[in-house]
């Protein structure tokens, strides 16, 4: 849940600036959902590649 929640607070954070810097509510919703989905399949990435780096687990 706390996953979730921080990922639609993202979005949100996301769509607010695009729609301030656009003007667009449609061209911030566009973003924000393009967005949505990048940014699960990087942290997906991230912490794939994290668990390769021993740093920090002693």
């Amino acid at each position: 849940m706390k996953t979730i929640s921080w990922r639609i607070v993202g979005t949100l954070d996301t769509i607010i600036i695009s729609w301030v810097l656009t003007g667009q509510i449609e061209t911030a919703l566009a973003i924000g959902s393009v967005e949505l989905v990048t940014k699960m399949i990087l942290y997906f990435g991230h912490e794939r590649i994290w668990n390769f780096i021993p740093y920090g687990k002693e």
